[in-house]
């Protein structure tokens, strides 16, 4: 007969010093975090141990890796570890996978710490943990943001090169021939009658395609991120003049 009760994942881990320092042993949080769970109305799923691990970070810790993929595919409703620094010293780690939890739609129980997302307390605990998971992934797409941002505004180029250029030691370098080509749908463009779907077929490339080369400031020695133009550092293929001609007769 299969049993109604929720299951429970018990998570144990002792690095070999502290056993050997302070006899904290896995079989004492093992037993400990087993009884509380019975005691809580929990059957036990499995017992995940990492002994003689470090808690410096998660993915060098086997049975952490395989709890946390379970936890995922949903074969238990709870993970009971004996204390948070069992899970992670790191607390960027630590908040970020129990928001997954959280995400997954499972409960997690620190012994020690008091901690569990059962109750109404718990949720409170849940919902602060994911503020701040928020918080630092909000920090990291800033910081990435104002890098970048950064770089342009030093004239550094930031996506893959447009045609006519090449990236060596991410810097733009003119490609001569692909340069020498680039200058020819311009003028082709500006001094001739051809449509942008015509000249788009003698370069292999989509009417789209045209149209965005045309409309390349880079050429010009421009570099944009975000919408915010910069002057670059590599040197211009087309002239400010040709330029301006070509976009107002796009505009046209």
């Amino acid at each position: 007969m299969t049993s109604s009760k929720p299951l429970a994942a018990i998570y144990v881990r002792v690095s070999t010093q502290e056993q050997a320092q302070q006899g904290f042993s896995l079989a004492a949080q093992q037993e400990s975090l087993e009884n509380y769970a019975k005691a809580l109305g929990y059957e036990i799923f499995k017992i995940y141990k990492d002994e003689g691990k470090s808690a410096k970070d998660i993915k060098h810790r086997p049975a952490m890796v395989q709890m946390l993929k379970d936890a995922e595919s949903k074969k238990f409703q709870a993970i009971f570890i004996y204390k948070l620094d069992r899970f992670s010293r790191s607390l960027k780690d630590l908040i970020l996978t129990i928001d997954k939890l959280k995400e997954w739609g499972i409960d997690f129980v620190s012994l020690q710490d008091k901690i569990e997302t059962a109750s109404a307390s718990g949720k409170l605990m849940f919902h602060i943990i994911s503020a701040f998971a928020e918080f630092e992934r909000n920090i990291i797409g800033d910081r990435t943001k104002f890098g970048m941002e950064r770089k342009a505004k030093e004239g550094g180029f930031i996506t893959k090169p447009p045609k006519g250029y090449r990236l060596i030691n991410k810097q733009l370098v003119v490609d001569e021939k692909e340069a020498e080509r680039v200058k020819q749908i311009f003028e082709q463009f500006l001094n001739t009658k051809i449509s942008l779907t015509q000249l788009a077929k003698q370069n292999n490339m989509t009417t789209a395609g045209v149209k965005k080369l045309l409309q390349n400031t880079t050429y010009i020695g421009k570099v944009k991120f975000a919408g915010k133009e910069s002057q670059g550092n590599h040197k211009p293929i087309i002239s400010l003049g040709l330029f301006n001609k070509v976009q107002n007769k796009l505009n046209l």
